[in-house]
Parts: structure tokens; C-alpha cells; sequence
């Protein structure tokens, strides 16, 4: 990207988002991007790009775009000094568990996340004292103290493959309540909730122990919306993400990851699409398949996510602007889970 113009730039977003952004707005974007990617080749910098972010910073500025293990990855493998994380706080302190001795910047001073916000490092230690010996897995959208207290970590994507890969017969699977319940679903198991009333539940048959924190995007999402849908829009394929409610992805056509959900309209031959997640996704997935008709439900954007800004991403890189730091004692003790999350993929 850094060879880029700003006429390159203006080119590129009118052919991407020039049905969803006005003249201006495209020149004052390209305007944007232009300096940011000036300013990254000269501080040696790698802007990671979330699916969530919205489509003028998306299609400009990362090195990397993906989901959370995506950029994982490429967070423990980069060479350059600093790392400009687009994307919410938990992610950017994943780059910083695995780049220690790098730079890493968030755009936002908050940009926080409802999930990660909905447990504490002190809720798993106390599940650990109610379940003592049973591991526990960490949501990689959770902060870094918890995943501190976690055995190993997992996304959206490869969350029943972490399960499986445990080989025990209880697992703690924190802190989604739907992804959890999707999760046990898909490997067999019975899940209780022991703080759906703060105390130990008294079922006997478990094999899953889950939280009751939510996605406050996802949990928007109903089988209501879906019907009437297909209602308008018969032939529609509807693709939901695993913080979506049971119900839901049991009334869709597919349920993945972000991208997994890319990859198969990627594959798809569908003529109408309705993505059900954060909607700036669904914007970038209709700016690369100007062929496909996308349904869109954006009424339903992540306020943290939004956050994430181009006029923010350029201060953050002029003035080294919001470093994210992780306590060595939390963050030696969070790499292990989530480079066990890495390796299993």
C-alpha cells in the first residue's frame, strides 16, 4: 500500500465504497490514508486490520486484514517495531502478549468490548475453586488478565476444535453464553450456567461449564429478523456468526468466523446474501463482490469497533499515541494460552 497515491487511493475507494461514500468523503479518506501509509514505511510500522473495521480505512491502510486468529498470527510473526492494531482492546493486547518488546498501538483510548468487560481474572479463579482440576478456555475476546487465568484460548472459528483437543470430559468455556452453548452443541455436551444465579448449580450431568456474558452486536440478532427475510427474499442465503444465539444459527444457512463467513460467499452462487454480525462487515464483503447482493442490517454496528477511525489511526501513528501494555507476570502467563490456541489453528 505504501505505493500508493493519493490518486491511487481516490481510485481505489470510488471503485470499492463509491455507492456508499460522497466525492468528499472519498478525498478526504484517500487524504487520510495517504499520510497514515507515509508515516507507517517511515516508522517501520504493521497496521492490522480487523473484518469489523469500516470499508475506507479497511481497504487503504492494513498490511493484514482478518479475524482475531488471522491477526494473531501475523502479530507473532511481524519484523517491524511497531504495530498499529486496528481493531478492539483485547486484540491489541494479544499483539502485545506476543510481541513483548515491540511497540503496539490502538487507535482508540478505549475501544473496549462487551464480552470481555462481562468476566474478571477474579470470576475464573473462583470457577477454578468451584471445579478444581477442570481446564478452562478463554475466548480469545477477553482481556489479558484473563486469559492469565486460562488454559488455553480460542476463537470463534476454531472454539470446538480447542475443546476437543483437551481431551477431558468437563471443560470451562468462558465468557460467551452463545458461543458456549453453540460450542456444546456442536461437540455434544450438557452446559450449566453456575452464575446465572451466582451460586454452583446442582445438575450432576456436565460436561460444559459457560458464563453468561454476551455480545451486545450479536445478541441483537433474532429468528424474527430472519424470517422476514426470507419473507421478502425467498432465495436469500443467511450466514450468522457463533455469538449469534442458538436459534439463530440453527435458522440460518451457515454459521462461522468472520472468515469463514467470507469464504463462503467467496464460494457461494446465492443471489441474495444477509450477513448476520457486525454490519461494516457486511459493507466489506459487498465493496469486494459488487456482483452479489448483500441485505444489510445496518442498524446494528459495534460502538467499539466504530471507534477505530482514520483520523485516529494517523494520530496514533504521529504521536505514538495510545501504547498498549500488558504486566509481564499476566503477560508470560496469557502466551501460553494463546499460543496454544495458535498451534491447534
Amino acid at each position: 500500500m505504501t505505493s500508493l497515491s493519493h490518486q491511487d487511493l481516490v481510485q481505489l475507494l470510488d471503485n470499492k465504497v463509491g455507492s456508499m461514500l460522497l466525492d468528499f468523503e472519498i478525498q478526504e479518506a484517500a487524504r487520510l490514508a495517504h499520510e497514515i501509509l507515509r508515516l507507517k514505511e517511515e516508522q517501520n510500522a504493521v497496521i492490522l486490520g480487523h473484518n469489523y473495521m469500516s470499508p475506507e480505512l479497511f481497504y487503504t491502510i492494513p498490511d493484514f486484514q482478518g479475524d482475531s486468529l488471522d491477526l494473531c498470527r501475523k502479530a507473532a510473526t511481524t519484523d517491524k517495531d511497531i504495530i498499529v492494531f486496528c481493531g478492539v482492546r483485547f486484540m491489541a493486547e494479544t499483539a502485545k502478549i506476543l510481541n513483548p518488546d515491540k511497540t503496539v498501538l490502538i487507535p482508540a483510548e478505549k475501544a473496549g468490548c462487551s464480552l470481555a468487560e462481562g468476566i474478571t481474572a477474579e470470576n475464573v479463579r473462583q470457577l477454578r475453586k468451584q471445579y478444581p482440576g477442570v481446564p478452562v478456555v478463554s475466548y480469545v475476546n477477553t482481556y489479558a488478565d484473563v486469559k492469565a487465568e486460562s488454559d488455553i484460548c480460542c476463537t470463534s472459528g476454531n472454539a470446538a476444535a480447542v475443546v476437543e483437543s483437551l481431551g477431558t470430559e468437563t471443560v470451562i468455556f468462558l465468557p460467551d453464553e452463545y458461543l458456549a452453548r453453540n460450542v456444546a452443541a456442536e461437540t455434544g455436551r450438557h452446559i450449566i450456567f453456575p452464575n446465572h444465579t451466582g451460586g454452583t448449580s446442582t445438575a450432576l450431568d456436565y460436561q460444559m461449564i459457560g458464563w453468561n456474558a454476551r455480545c451486545e452486536v450479536h445478541e441483537k440478532f433474532s429468528v424474527e429478523d430472519i424470517k422476514l427475510t426470507r419473507k421478502q427474499f425467498p432465495d436469500v442465503m443467511v450466514l450468522a456468526h457463533p455469538e449469534c444465539s442458538p436459534e439463530v444459527l440453527n435458522a440460518s444457512d451457515f454459521a462461522g468466523s468472520t472468515n469463514q463467513i467470507i469464504k463462503a460467499v467467496d464460494e457461494s452462487k446465492a443471489s441474495q446474501y444477509l450477513v448476520l454480525t457486525e454490519c461494516a462487515m457486511g459493507d466489506n464483503i459487498a465493496a469486494a463482490h459488487p456482483d452479489k447482493e448483500m441485505l444489510r442490517m445496518c442498524n446494528i454496528r459495534c460502538p467499539h469497533m466504530n471507534e477505530i477511525t482514520l483520523q485516529d489511526t494517523l494520530e496514533a501513528l504521529k504521536q505514538t499515541r495510545y501504547v498498549v501494555e500488558v504486566p509481564s507476570p499476566i503477560r508470560d502467563r496469557a502466551r501460553q494460552a494463546v499460543e496454544r490456541m495458535i498451534a491447534i489453528g
